[in-house]
């Protein structure tokens, strides 16, 4: 009797725990949000894909994606329009959200337009947050400054593109 009961269960949660795609109202739309705290970007603005750095692995976004909500790691946010236009906008950090009527949500600590980095500011930021982790005396002090390691990096590859 256990035994049955157990199949049961286990038929039962397979059947709760099957993935479905987005129900996107209009099969081929896709509302993007993008706001950081210095900047909205977009404003439920209809887009055709959404390329995304995060901490699982970069990724694509379409319309009728599977509902996600991940981590942002430092990198490039491409959005591709309806007509083609690409917009590359650097992001520190934040979290992506994919609902199941396939809107976007893109919320970032920091986000500015690629073509507004300076290359050289970042390498200078690079150099200091690397002489930072250096001589870091404390666990926090090296987290702090591998983060900042991090970010400039990503900077200094963003402007350089």
């Amino acid at each position: 009797m256990a035994l049955a009961f157990r199949n049961m269960l286990r038929t039962a949660a397979r059947r709760i725990q099957v993935r479905n795609y987005a129900d996107a109202s209009s099969a081929d739309e896709m509302a993007l949000t993008f706001a950081a705290g210095n900047k909205v970007f977009y404003d439920k603005k209809v887009v055709k894909q959404i390329d995304v750095p995060s901490f699982s692995g970069s990724f694509g976004i379409l319309p009728k994606h599977v509902p996600t909500l991940a981590v942002l790691r430092p990198g490039v946010v491409t959005v591709i329009e309806n007509d083609g236009k690409q917009t590359k906008i650097f992001v520190s950090s934040g979290t992506i959200t994919v609902n199941d009527d396939s809107s976007v949500q893109v919320l970032a600590e920091e986000a500015h337009p690629v073509e507004s980095l300076d290359r050289s500011a970042a390498q200078e930021a690079l150099s200091k947050a690397q002489s930072e982790l250096n001589s870091a005396a404390n666990e926090k002090a090296k987290a702090e400054a591998a983060i900042a390691v991090e970010v400039a990096e990503e900077i200094v590859k963003a402007a350089s593109a």
